[in-house]
């Protein structure tokens, strides 16, 4: 369960840094200032653009690896669990059949006696 709270706090993380975005040039728009106050200000956060990008591109990189790490333990945790229950099975199966043979392999009391009367 920890790591489903990393993955959902990665989320989190580019959900902040694309509102925080999106609210500065929110903010800039409706904000009390000169159309060139603004444009210079705008042009400012464009070229913060590229980094905030990057910035986002190496956060969800980092998260796609915790998940694809986080599936891999658990698909070899499954796979490890399947094989003690896959052998657990044939041991108890084995077991099984030697303390209960079935009736096709147990030879009749008379043993071949009933075969040397027919002669």
């Amino acid at each position: 369960m920890a790591d489903n709270n990393n993955g959902n706090g990665g989320l989190f993380v580019v959900g902040v840094l694309v509102g925080s975005a999106i609210g500065a040039v929110a903010g800039l728009l409706v904000a009390p200032r000169s159309g060139k106050e603004t444009r210079r200000i705008l042009q400012k956060s464009a070229r913060a653009l590229p980094e905030l990008a990057e910035d986002l591109t190496t956060t969800m990189q980092l998260q796609a690896d915790r998940l694809s790490e986080s599936a891999r333990r658990n698909w070899d945790d499954t796979l490890m669990r399947l094989k003690e229950a896959v052998t657990a099975g044939i041991e108890a199966s084995q077991s099984l059949a030697t303390d209960n043979p079935s009736p096709d392999s147990q030879e009749s009391p008379q043993g071949d006696n009933q075969h040397s009367n027919h002669y």
